[in-house]
């Protein structure tokens, strides 16, 4: 797996919401672009989970995310 990210989501009112990742590998589905809604978003923390849980570790919480990422689909 890899993630990449930049800490602003924008660099005008150095905002830290709605954070543009890129995440590639770990058995997830490729070749695609999530957007999510900018109002109702899930934190980055739950993407977070989701890579714990693939690479064998059972937790179900990391700091704020209490969930798996939504969208994300394992081939």
């Amino acid at each position: 797996m890899v993630l990449y990210g930049i800490c602003m989501g924008s660099t005008n009112s150095h905002s830290n919401v709605n954070l543009p990742v890129l995440f590639a590998g770990g058995g997830f589905k490729q070749g695609q672009c999530l957007v999510f809604d900018r109002q109702n978003n899930d934190p980055l923390t739950n993407l977070f989970i989701s890579m714990l849980q693939r690479l064998g570790i059972e937790t179900d919480k990391f700091s704020t995310g209490t969930a798996t990422m939504r969208g994300l689909e394992m081939v």
